[in-house]
């Protein structure tokens, strides 16, 4: 098999069914939010069955300099605390690690002095500013000139002394990994805090639904006042053991490799048992090549790469609507879905305001034309189009290392199940 790291990677398609047994990295969603909340607990945690990769790395690498004990073994983290992050020495940087820099940015307004959380070119243009401007609500000195990282705040927890209790509103729509990180903060408050949701509601509830069930893993008391609404009283986190399921953005791939190839690939857990908003999609993946004509990505918006470039080969056009987050994620995946679609066959893609429209058609497997897809440096692009790669010849995945950034054995578990590359 040819190196991930190298500038390109032609997937040759496989001449029979992909059958085996492939374990998928633990989940990114739940790994980062484990590793903050037993960060801000006092004692030892040991986080099993966690992802390692690059947004992990990033986290860990902030907790430490924060003061905080993280060491590593396979996809075990130990994790040991005062139940308090220290200023760092120098600012944070995350890299495109969206949940590690939205998280950070709300834990550190209970760090005593200057935090700066920054990350790379990419991270530098996704929005954060409705954190921040919740956070100056409360009172404490932050501000990102841009909108954008970097975000430079003073923590201050004599700030929320002698109050009976402290409200905070958000506005979830842009991203719910806003109102995930103000909940995860809430605890270390010396009053109760009630957060609330403005706007439209939340992209991805699925996903405040994981924030909450780990902050009660670790002992944080929460009362459901509304719907968007929520009482998190002072308990701080107790130090606990707390085991990661296995990712469901990452088995979105397994499933679509068994489906587009008539294969069957055991990956250890059944969907039904997962948790996470994007094992909603392995109900549609079943349903290929008789995709519905239209799929809401709302509540399944890491999916939607996979299913896009699914429904290249599915019998009829399919349109996914509600994909406004994707704009704002490690790159504007609508226009990168529909650019690299189109690359592959004129008109095969289509974006109208936020919903994308893929014309289907099965025969597109037997095109061979030579295409070289721009991958944003956003693994689930990389990822994703290499689907197009198991039933279409000449498919040339650019930056195939970008992976790495949630699921580094990626080519190697395509491998492993029998697809060859050619460099």
């Amino acid at each position: 098999m040819s190196d991930s790291s190298q500038a390109v990677l032609e997937i040759v398609p496989p001449a029979g069914p992909l059958t085996g047994k492939i374990t998928p990295p633990g989940s990114k969603s739940i790994t980062n939010r484990a590793l903050l909340v037993a960060a801000l607990a006092k004692g030892r945690s040991v986080i099993t069955g966690a992802l390692s990769s690059d947004d992990t790395r990033y986290m860990a690498e902030a907790l430490r300099a924060m003061g905080v004990a993280v060491e590593r073994q396979g996809t075990t983290f130990t994790v040991t605390s005062s139940g308090r992050l220290a200023a760092p020495e120098k600012p944070l940087f995350l890299g495109n690690a969206g949940t590690a820099t939205r998280f950070l940015t709300a834990a550190c307004a209970f760090v005593e002095g200057r935090v700066v959380i920054d990350g790379d070119e990419h991270m530098r243009k996704r929005p954060i500013r409705p954190l921040v401007e919740a956070l100056q609500r409360l009172g404490i000195d932050a501000r990102c000139e841009t909108g954008c990282p970097p975000v430079e705040l003073f923590g201050n927890p004599a700030a929320f002394a002698g109050r009976d209790e402290i409200s905070v509103e958000i506005d979830g729509s842009l991203s719910s990994q806003y109102v995930s990180a103000l909940l995860m903060a809430a605890p270390q408050a010396p009053v109760p805090v009630n957060v609330r949701v403005t706007g439209d509601g939340i992209g991805s509830q699925g996903y405040i639904d994981i924030t909450l069930s780990v902050m009660r893993a670790f002992g944080a008391n929460i009362e459901q006042e509304k719907a968007l609404a929520w009482r998190i009283t002072p308990t701080g986190y107790t130090a606990t053991d707390f085991a990661v399921e296995p990712d469901a953005s990452a088995a979105t791939y397994i499933w679509a490799w068994e489906k587009l190839t008539g294969g069957s690939i055991d990956i250890g857990v059944r969907p039904k048992d997962m948790s996470q908003p994007d094992a909603v999609a392995y109900r549609f993946i079943q349903q290929f090549p008789h995709f519905p004509a239209e799929i809401a990505g709302e509540q399944m918006q890491d999916a939607i790469p996979t299913l896009a470039v699914m429904a290249m080969f599915n019998e009829t056009p399919v349109r996914f609507t509600g994909l406004s987050n994707l704009r704002v994620k490690e790159c504007d995946r609508v226009r990168a879905l529909s650019t690299e679609l189109n690359k592959i066959a004129p008109d095969l893609a289509r974006e109208e305001g936020d919903d994308l429209i893929v014309l289907g058609r099965p025969d597109r497997a037997n095109d061979d034309t030579p295409v070289e897809i721009f991958t944003y440096a956003d693994h689930r692009i990389a990822m994703s189009f290499a689907l197009a790669g198991l039933k279409r010849k000449g498919i040339r995945i650019l930056d195939p290392g970008c992976v790495a950034k949630t699921y580094p054995d990626y080519w190697k578990d395509l491998a492993r199940i029998g697809v060859k590359y050619r460099a």
